[in-house]
């Protein structure tokens, strides 16, 4: 395999702008990695061959007339398929979709582009981004590089699958309760969910609005650091978005990893994520990463978060809620698919021949979830609940953070489990997102950091701070992984796809 793939996003970066490397071989390097192992991962739904060559000669061409390149430009990106992208198909990974090519960028696409970063292409997804295994997709399943048999997590599955089998250094997720971190930890990577608003949803599909977030992957801290530094931004076109100075996280990135010192930092190992029900190993690898903040000179403390407990039930009141409103949009009129309409059947039997054959099983259920919670009658009774819930969790953050400045849990109970092990359980599934769920609703950044192996899978270590601080979860995350790295990277130990 080219060693070009291999290489952090920062240092192809480095050669491009040092000529010692074109950024159309970077682009090529890696159109060729996906060409030979896509095919057993499917991370793809597209891959953007012309236009990702076409970006690539457009960096060089800058470089050749002298032009300041960007930190990441000419460096390649897998794009989740969710968010638009002028004239190339976006179909969040549903059938309702098939075939869209949508008339304008999203504000993410836009800023990724003008920093001269290669997009290669939409990565696969659970449809609407409604799953943690990525097996909703209407177009078949992700596997996960470690293993071809087991799920690369969700609903960013494609994203993180193309960073774990080197066909990008880079990619984009989304993250609701836990799709960026998710994935992230069970395919050996790192995965950051900024604070709500911190990144534009201008152009992101719009699944659940009070908790959806756009978030960066990389193979290394900084990596995903620089990525993120791109990406957000204050953004009229989003009423959510944050008008306030991005987090210094390059800056932090770079001081956690030379210092690898912690000392006056406290880290708070929250009581409620952990213990029964947890896998084992999972437990054993992140006993050893608070033992390692530790020993970099942290005070560790245990806090506690007692409403954080009620995150999963809140969790799946809320977000259906917001699903069914934001997807009633998808009607077989304004775009997209359109079944039955044959000028006999009525607007009503059009809209609903279109939905039963476009939206697939996940989201039908959550669509009347969401339906039966927003009813009248109802709605006091699960709607508001869970928004006061919400606030209790909010609150039990407030509180934790007064006694620590970062708080710390595994990202996910379990390792990689295998394709098809969970899908005819939904509870079984909603699980794995127990650790993150907490950070979402409550709207605070965390960052999944590897933090080993279990059973020969990967294992993450979740890293939480307050609003509007992400630069502490990544100065966090960069000291463990430098403390960590003579033990060798845990994307060495991946197995070879070809």
């Amino acid at each position: 395999m080219d060693d070009l793939t291999r290489r952090p996003a920062s240092e192809l970066a480095g050669l491009v702008a040092a000529g010692d490397v074109s950024a159309v071989e970077v682009a090529q390097a890696h159109l060729d990695r996906i060409a030979a192992v896509d095919p057993s991962v499917h991370a793809f739904l597209h891959v953007d061959t012309s236009g990702a060559l076409a970006a690539a000669q457009a960096v060089d061409d800058a470089r050749a007339a002298g032009e300041t390149l960007g930190p990441l430009a000419g460096v390649p990106l897998a794009m989740k398929d969710v968010v638009v992208t002028k004239g190339l198909p976006t179909t969040a990974g549903s059938k309702i979709l098939e075939g869209w090519h949508p008339p304008y960028d999203a504000t993410i696409t836009t800023r990724i582009k003008n920093a001269g970063i290669v997009m290669v292409g939409k990565t696969n997804m659970d449809e609407f981004a409604m799953g943690s295994s990525t097996e909703n997709s209407a177009y078949g399943p992700t596997r996960n590089p470690w293993d071809l048999e087991r799920i690369p997590g969700g609903s960013s599955g494609g994203s993180s699958a193309a960073v774990a089998a080197f066909e990008a250094p880079l990619s984009i997720g989304t993250d609701t309760g836990g799709s960026v971190r998710q994935p992230a930890a069970v395919t050996g990577i790192v995965g950051h969910k900024p604070t709500y608003g911190g990144v534009s949803r201008y152009g992101l599909i719009a699944f659940s609005s009070s908790l959806d977030q756009a978030g960066p992957f990389g193979r290394t801290v900084l990596d995903t650091a620089l990525l993120h530094e791109v990406i957000a931004g204050h953004d009229p076109c989003d009423s959510t978005s944050i008008n306030a100075p991005v987090p210094p996280v390059v800056a932090a990135a770079r001081e956690g990893g030379d210092t690898v010192n912690l000392s006056g930092t406290r880290v708070g190992v929250v009581r409620e994520l952990g213990g029964e029900g947890y896998q084992p190993g999972v437990l054993a690898s992140f006993e050893a990463a608070v033992e390692t903040l530790r020993s970099l000179g942290a005070e560790v403390v245990e806090v506690s978060c007692p409403n954080f407990e009620y995150a999963l039930a809140a969790y799946y009141l809320i977000a259906p809620s917001e699903c069914s409103s934001n997807l009633a949009r998808f009607d077989g009129v304004r775009y997209g698919l359109r079944v039955g309409d044959d000028g006999v059947n009525s607007l009503e039997d059009v809209m609903s021949l279109t939905r039963e054959a476009g939206f697939g099983p996940e989201v039908k259920r959550r669509i009347m979830i969401g339906t039966y919670a927003l009813s009248s009658g109802y709605y006091d009774a699960y709607y508001g609940q869970a928004q006061k819930v919400r606030t209790l969790i909010a609150r039990d953050f407030a509180a934790a953070f007064e006694r620590a400045d970062v708080l710390v849990s595994p990202t996910s109970p379990f390792v990689a489990f295998g394709i098809g092990e969970r899908i005819a359980d939904p509870m079984a599934m909603y699980i794995n997102d127990l650790c993150t769920l907490p950070a979402s609703l409550a709207g605070t950044p965390a960052i999944s950091v590897p933090s080993g192996l279990s059973e020969g899978l990967p294992v993450g270590l979740q890293i939480m701070a307050p609003a509007l601080v992400d630069d502490r979860c990544y100065r966090v995350a960069a000291a463990f992984e430098a403390a960590t790295a003579k033990s060798g990277a845990v994307l060495a130990s991946i197995p070879e796809l070809t």
